[in-house]
């Protein structure tokens, strides 16, 4: 395995951190929320200030959809793209959000401070490379067919053309079962942990597709060892124009932040102690 990881393995270097903005994530704590589309002005100002003052540090928003459905919403593009860029000068919250295409890579990274790549494009070796050129720091979530070996072995990609700033984020894989969206796999955390000095953070808003699972796998994955959340809340789900049996209502997030938190503090002080 190390041959195929040489930048990505956790022999090459220490733990790595990832600077955005105020944010160290590998250091810090993560809380990574918002829609899973931004929709209007409106609609992202009012999630960004409600996670933000439930504790979030950064803001998610997809501003480009892949969906399986050609004729299901595909995101506002450009428009998008600027009312991320309003939200962060609004609230100071550093932004993240899907990119597709190796095309839309430089020009994207103008608007935000994280870009994102999806499950479905974490082989798509031509956009792996653009992002490494570009240097700009990225979240690479697991495909929902790959190996922990190929999901690091993309990683490389990035690694390999010179952008140090890579995130894994675990968003849960494709098996049998059919009471979930996917399968969280909370196991690869650790594992994780031992392969790599990537930061790891953990997606189960799509990892289970069911809010009232997304409590107890944020604290499970806090208890593996990540180094962060992302969530999808909306205000309004039920008018939501992509995933919205999934998100979590701003209350409900606001009352699993302080959770998040205390559990992630006691992990420290146990590990001061035994340190």
């Amino acid at each position: 395995m190390k041959e195929h990881i040489r930048l990505a393995s956790r022999e090459s270097k220490g733990k790595s951190i990832i600077r955005i903005g105020e944010v160290a994530i590998g250091q810090d704590l993560a809380i990574i929320a918002g829609p899973c589309s931004i929709e209007s002005p409106e609609q992202a100002l009012t999630i960004a200030r409600a996670v933000k003052a439930a504790g979030a540090n950064l803001f998610r928003g997809g501003a480009f959809k892949p969906r399986s459905s050609p004729y299901s919403f595909q995101g506002l593009g450009l428009e998008g793209l600027k009312i991320l860029e309003m939200v962060r000068k609004e609230t100071g919250l550093p932004t993240v959000t899907e990119v597709l295409d190796p095309r839309d890579v430089c020009w994207v990274s103008e608007f935000v401070d994280l870009l994102q790549i999806g499950a479905r494009n974490v082989q798509n070796f031509s956009l792996l490379k653009e992002v490494g050129r570009a240097g700009k720091p990225v979240i690479l979530k697991r495909g929902m067919y790959s190996t922990l070996l190929e999901w690091l072995q993309s990683a490389e990609y990035i690694l390999k053309e010179g952008n140090p700033h890579v995130v894994l984020c675990e968003r849960g894989i494709r098996t049998m079962e059919t009471y979930t969206r996917n399968t969280l796999d909370l196991s690869a955390v650790p594992a994780l942990n031992e392969l790599s000095h990537l930061p790891v953070v953990i997606d189960p808003t799509h990892g289970t597709g069911r809010p009232s699972l997304i409590p107890a796998m944020c604290l499970a994955a806090i208890a593996a060892g990540a180094d962060g959340i992302m969530l999808e809340v909306h205000h309004n789900p039920a008018e939501a124009l992509s995933d919205k049996d999934q998100a979590l209502l701003p209350d409900q997030f606001a009352r699993l932040v302080p959770k998040i938190k205390t559990l992630r503090e006691m992990i420290e002080s146990w590990s001061g102690t035994e340190g």
